[in-house]
């Protein structure tokens, strides 16, 4: 298997690149692995995270939403997972989901949630008005990089940052 074009983060590390066309290919590959070995329990699979949105920096991570029927399923996939060369992330911090990470400097990231469930629609509602509105892209873009220079050593702040842009897009 090839090494991963992305150099990946390492834990708690943050840092953007600049967008890639790259980023929708990668996703691609592993969504055609992740579905060809889960099979019927995953019922969708979506690019979403700022590699997701065109022309924004993001950190070098692809992100999977991944979504099932029960959020235990994730559980019962994590010996698939492994076989794909991602661990499960136990202590992620995303509530609704069961996040895996592949590589020791985390070049994908797959986020099983409930398919339709609030964590489904809200990320992917999020994505789309980044996509539909590239001034809301550009903000985002802007934030990241300014909680990115002040937390470079700490993704739980860095993530804290944004959760009140994130809530103003979604009209929470």
């Amino acid at each position: 298997m090839s090494t991963s074009p992305l150099p990946g983060l390492l834990p708690g590390k943050v840092f953007l690149t600049e967008p890639s066309s790259q980023w929708a290919q990668l996703y691609a590959q592993e969504h055609t692995r992740i579905a060809k070995r889960l099979g019927a329990v995953v019922v969708a699979i979506e690019h979403y995270g700022s590699t997701s949105i065109p022309g924004i920096k993001a950190k070098p991570v692809i992100d999977l939403l991944i979504g099932v029927r029960r959020l235990d399923d994730a559980v019962d996939c994590a010996a698939a997972m492994e076989e794909l060369g991602y661990d499960f992330a136990r202590h992620a911090g995303v509530p609704d989901h069961h996040v895996f990470g592949k590589g020791a400097a985390r070049t994908h990231l797959a986020h099983f949630v409930e398919h339709g469930g609030q964590a489904w629609r809200e990320c992917l509602a999020f994505r789309d008005r980044l996509r539909a509105d590239p001034d809301k892209a550009r903000a985002y873009e802007a934030l990241k990089l300014e909680l990115a220079a002040k937390h470079p050593d700490d993704r739980a702040a860095y993530t804290a940052g944004k959760s009140a842009f994130v809530a103003k897009v979604l009209d929470l």
